[in-house]
Formats: structure tokens, sequence, C-alpha cells
């Protein structure tokens, strides 16, 4: 039986053997959700980087730029880091060049591995049929705020083992950890995560419906895939 595990920080990469696997990168609140709604909506595709310098040049060149640090949109850059930005019809067909406080991050450094793909609760049955059609072993990377671990990441995390569940060897205690988690907080995501820092965070930034937004499940049946730096839309075929 294939095997899953969690990683929970970007930092902790280094600890995990990435050769081989599949990689899920989870930023729930919000890069990965935006990612998903991003190409769900029609974007062409995506190009995340890490830094904001990388960001500004592809904006001189031309690409739509989104830029968060903090939970805020960095200023001089077209849209910031919210899915309702990604829910604009004048950005169907476009690509657009993305750097993020986290989830950026997270898919640079996952790079070792044979395949890296994007997760979100509103992709998630779309996910988990991929992942089921696949053989590999799958590293479950959350990105987690700024190198610590942090509730909706590895909740999502549990979420998949939870889908997964009886298909796939716990790996590690961190997989363990998330799957008991999403066990204890599957009836109420929302309310769960109240006392989480990155929601207070991004609530006193008065952005809590994008945090509702980001919990709502399957909204688009789209599997991004990360391939030599764009990522675009996996195909797979979705049961309706």
């Amino acid at each position: 039986m294939r095997s899953v595990e969690v990683c929970v920080s970007p930092d902790l990469i280094p600890c995990h053997e990435l050769e081989g696997k599949i990689v899920v990168v989870i930023d729930i609140l919000r890069a990965t959700s935006c990612m998903v709604t991003g190409l769900g909506e029609g974007l062409a595709g995506i190009i995340p980087v890490e830094k904001l310098e990388e960001c500004q040049k592809l904006k001189d060149k031309g690409y739509i730029a989104a830029a968060e640090r903090d939970g805020k949109k960095v200023e001089g850059f077209d849209i910031g880091n919210s899915p309702f930005s990604y829910q604009d019809s004048a950005l169907k067909g476009k690509w657009v060049a993305v750097t993020t406080t986290n989830g950026t991050r997270a898919l640079v450094h996952s790079l070792k591995a044979k395949e890296i793909l994007v997760g979100a609760f509103l992709n998630r049955s779309a996910l988990v049929k991929y992942l089921l059609n696949k053989e590999e072993d799958i590293v479950l990377v959350c990105a987690g705020w700024k190198g610590q671990l942090n509730l909706e990441d590895t909740l999502f995390a549990g979420a998949l083992i939870d889908s997964m569940y009886g298909t796939v060897e716990i790996k590690n205690d961190s997989s363990l950890t998330a799957y008991y988690l999403y066990e204890r907080a599957k009836e109420d995501l929302f309310a769960f995560l109240g006392n989480s820092s990155h929601f207070n965070r991004l609530k006193g930034l008065g952005i809590e419906d994008d945090v509702k937004f980001c919990l709502k499940e399957d909204m688009y049946d789209v599997v991004p895939q990360f391939v030599e730096g764009k990522l675009t839309c996996a195909l797979v075929e979705i049961d309706k």
C-alpha cells in the first residue's frame, strides 16, 4: 500500500523524501484556494514565484500580477490574494504571476517531487479522484505561516487523508494528527477555526468572507499541476 505523509511547514521539506512522490501543496487561506479558483474560472495559467522582485519583473513584461504579504495586497500590484479577485471575467484566458507570503514558497521548494499538485477544499473531490488513480506515495506539504504549523492547512491535509482512508498507509505522526484533527473539526470547520491565528489575522483585515469561501467544498473540478514553473490544469475526468 502506498503511503501518505504530512509536512506541516515548508521549512521541514528537507526532512521528507520527495523524489519519486506526488506532492500536494496546501495553503487554504488563501493562496491555493485562489489558484484553484483562478483556473476553475478560466485562467490560462498561473506563474507562482517566491519573491516580490520576481513578480514585479513579470508584471513589467505585461503579466497580470498578484502579490500578498502578511494578508494584504502589496501596493503597486494588480490584485492581492482574495479568491474573489480571481472570479473577474476579465481574467479569463489570461496568465497571472503570483507571489504570496507562504503558498508560493511551498510550491517552489517542492521541486524535487515527481509531480506537484495544488489542493484546497474548493477542489477536494477532483484532487482525491486524481490521486486515487495514481500509484506514487504522497506528501502533503502545508504552507503554514512563516515556517510554523497552521490549523487550516493541517485540517485540509486531514480531509484528504480521510477521503483516501483505507487506500493509503498513514506514514508519520503529522499525518495521524491531521487526520484526527479533521475528524474532530469536520462538522463545522468555520467554527473550529474561530480561534486560529490566521483566521483572526484575516478577520482583522475585514475579509472574513474570504475565509468562508475558502472552506466551501467542491466548487471546481480542476486539479492544478505545477510543471516547469507554471500552474495549469491537469487532465482529469470527473464523474458528474
